[in-house]
């Protein structure tokens, strides 16, 4: 057998064991592009390398295999890949960084938990190989400003955020001299060069806001749990503005013009997350989206100099007509 037809088998594997009702010839067919027949004969060949291997028919006779994940002759077979350990290592670094603290936490237990079932000399061979990986990499970074995250506070809001329990703020505003005590209910955290926690105030109109992480002095969990409103979703609220701050007053339909010259590397961008996107005939492209936070938009606009034109609204457009460079050495 051929070094690419074993490593075809241990992908097949891989679906095989992952998928509680097992995989069919179509899902074979689709991974690696061959025809019905080739799929057939690396089915056989699958029950081959691989005797535990249960195959039952649906109500179509179509045929499932189905590998049980308990068996150790497939986690012996297998084993963890240095390069998959690497990988997970560089997530939970990710996570960390970005004050994803939960993930982080999450992925090392899933890396602990893989290292555990495996052979004790294929782990510590595993984990020499995935190291050196990672010295010849190094993780991957996001380089540039950010702002310094309090992870004793995130540590507070991620155990809230699970349970799901109120939180007591000391929390001061824009306009508060002095810090005022808020009690909340935490729905999510926005990441950027701003942090916000996105939660309902238990008193007062109760209306979804951001608070900003930098702003809260203190944070402690109240023990009162909440039901979580079923009909919120951090995503929908995260699109209403076009970084971490929001703005009623502002919100509302946002164009961009970009010059022929920037057209294609505006093109890789995802501006936002509900975007459209077309190219004019003189070979610009014009970028729609509705959101709120001119300011925030001024900054990103700035990178691209003289090669964007605000179209609308008119309260942006005149925001930065004054900023707009024609000496640029680069885009963004």
């Amino acid at each position: 057998m051929t070094f690419s037809k074993a490593a075809n088998l241990l992908r097949v594997a891989d679906m095989a064991t992952s998928r509680y009702d097992g995989i069919r010839l179509q899902d074979v067919t689709d991974e690696f592009g061959c025809d019905h027949r080739t799929a057939q004969r690396m089915m056989r060949a699958f029950e081959a390398v691989f005797p535990q291997v249960s195959v039952t028919e649906d109500n179509q006779r179509r045929r499932r295999w189905h590998l049980p994940r308990s068996d150790p002759r497939w986690l012996q077979a297998q084993g963890l890949r240095d390069s998959e350990l690497a990988a997970l290592e560089m997530a939970e670094k990710r996570a960390l960084r970005d004050g994803a603290l939960e993930d982080a936490k999450n992925t090392r237990a899933l890396r602990d938990r893989l290292l555990a079932a495996m052979p004790a000399s294929h782990a510590r061979r595993t984990e020499a190989d995935a190291e050196a990986l990672l010295e010849a990499q190094g993780f991957a970074s996001r380089p540039g400003p950010r702002s310094v995250t309090n992870m004793e506070l995130l540590g507070t809001v991620t155990e809230a955020l699970r349970a799901p329990w109120e939180l007591k703020l000391s929390y001061r505003g824009a306009d508060d001299p002095r810090p005022r005590v808020r009690v909340v209910q935490p729905y999510g955290v926005l990441l950027g060069v701003r942090q916000y926690l996105v939660a309902k105030p238990v008193d007062g109109n109760q209306v979804m806001r951001r608070f900003r992480l930098d702003r809260i002095e203190e944070v402690s969990i109240t023990g009162q749990s909440f039901a979580r409103d079923p009909e919120f979703h951090l995503d929908s609220f995260a699109a209403l503005s076009f970084g971490s701050y929001h703005s009623d007053e502002e919100y509302g339909e946002v164009t961009w013009r970009f010059a022929p010259e920037a057209a294609e590397t505006a093109r890789r961008f995802v501006f936002h997350p509900n975007q459209s996107a077309s190219d004019q005939p003189d070979g610009s492209v014009l970028v729609r989206f509705v959101a709120s936070g001119h300011l925030e938009m001024a900054w990103h606009l700035y990178q691209w100099g003289n090669q964007v034109e605000v179209i609308a609204p008119k309260e942006l457009r005149e925001l930065v007509e004054a900023y707009r460079r024609s000496d640029f050495p680069s885009l963004p």
